[in-house]
């Protein structure tokens, strides 16, 4: 019998074992990315292995990283915002579906349904765009991956679900302006989403080339604790750190 469990492989990257399926979320599989490196180990390559769908939530480098797909083995399909095609298939991922918000699709027994996200669109330094889209999946539990965004009107319809995998920091110690949640409005995202268990994302993985580590990189998880204890008392909170995983 199979066993559901997510695995946290640092910043955004999470693989989702759902019925059989093997899933895995804006993969990042390097020591660096532009100028960010990496704090601890990069993820195993069985990550990456047997892997039937890519989620890609938009494309800024952290998240849609051309090196690292080109690692990824094996046929996958790919589910991307409009407009990230072209850049996957330039990494070697032939099947694409692209989906915008309210659109969804099915890949080995999980059904994958796109839903807003509030972020910059833009793979700067050239200006493509596509609009960022977090994740619905369905396959027994119910599991939310926001990827990276902001609180949105209508957030609320997202839930209930079984776990989200909120992110609650940037790559820095600023989050600049819009489009982020820190630990405490991540604990608000928390309780309009009401899941079961809220994992904490995006924080304690990379960090700006020259930048000394601080609060800024180590404390995020648990600040997302003690905030939703008390914005959102009915959501466990369980802060994995990288390589770590919880059976669902």
């Amino acid at each position: 019998m199979s066993r559901d469990r997510v695995i946290w492989g640092g910043h955004a990257t999470v693989l989702l074992e759902l019925a059989g399926a093997r899933l895995l979320t804006d993969p990042v599989l390097r020591s660096r990315v532009a100028h960010l490196r990496r704090h601890g180990e990069t993820p195993s390559a069985e990550l990456a292995e047997g892997l039937d769908a890519l989620l890609i939530s938009h494309l800024h480098y952290d998240h849609l990283d051309l090196p690292s797909l080109r690692g990824i083995a094996g046929e996958v399909t790919a589910f991307a915002p409009h407009g990230a095609a072209a850049l996957l298939r330039r990494a070697g991922i032939g099947a694409v579906e692209e989906v915008r918000p309210g659109e969804s699709g099915e890949v080995a027994g999980v059904r994958v349904s796109a839903v807003p996200a509030a972020h910059d669109p833009r793979r700067r330094p050239l200006g493509r765009r596509a609009e960022p889209v977090g994740f619905v999946l369905e396959a027994g539990p119910r599991i939310y991956f926001a990827g990276d965004t902001d609180l949105f009107d209508g957030m609320s319809d997202i839930g209930p679900v079984d776990l989200a995998l909120i992110p609650v920091a940037g790559w820095g110690p600023e989050l600049g302006s819009g489009g982020h949640l820190d630990p405490r409005s991540a604990a608000r995202a928390a309780a309009l989403i009401r899941p079961g268990v809220a994992v904490p994302i995006h924080w304690g993985t990379f960090y700006p080339r020259g930048r000394r580590l601080g609060d800024w990189f180590t404390e995020p998880g648990r600040r997302f604790a003690t905030h939703a204890a008390e914005l959102a008392p009915g959501v466990e909170v369980c802060v994995l750190a990288p390589g770590e995983s919880l059976a669902l």
